[in-house]
């Protein structure tokens, strides 16, 4: 039934302050919160509009240099699981956005040298049927 539930789909740049969920203790939650670090769209697309949720492209790039660059049929879970797995623990509603997760390359996880996005990085991602995004990075303490 989950696929009723679905609205629609959009792009999600999922950001992490590193530094605050590293150095700083407790839950990770606090590099995932500050003002700027959750942005989505350009548009949402309608579920009907969207012919195979799990075959789409993404990718992500860093002042030009590809960081990402991955296949929505290689999410662990598929979107519809994800919705009724995630629906026997918390109620969703109208608006709730679920993010699914990221492929292959974040910059926490390069080995053997780390990669942190700088203030001024310019950063654009984007999959199939979504649209793109751009941001500029800014400093946070």
């Amino acid at each position: 039934e989950a696929p009723a539930h679905i609205a629609g789909y959009c792009l999600h740049n999922d950001y992490s302050e590193r530094a605050f969920q590293l150095e700083r203790g407790g839950q990770w939650v606090k590099g995932k919160s500050c003002d700027t670090f959750a942005p989505i769209g350009p548009f949402i697309a309608l579920a009907e509009d969207i012919k195979d949720v799990n075959n789409l492209r993404l990718w992500l790039t860093v002042n030009g240099k590809t960081m990402q660059d991955g296949n929505t049929s290689n999410l662990i879970f598929n979107v519809p699981f994800l919705v009724h797995y995630i629906s026997q623990f918390m109620t969703l509603l109208p608006g709730d956005i679920i993010s699914t997760g990221t492929p292959h390359g974040v910059g926490l996880g390069m080995k053997p040298d780390p990669i942190f996005i700088k203030a001024g990085d310019v950063v654009e991602l984007g999959i199939d049927q979504l649209g793109t995004s751009k941001q500029v990075a800014k400093e946070y303490k």
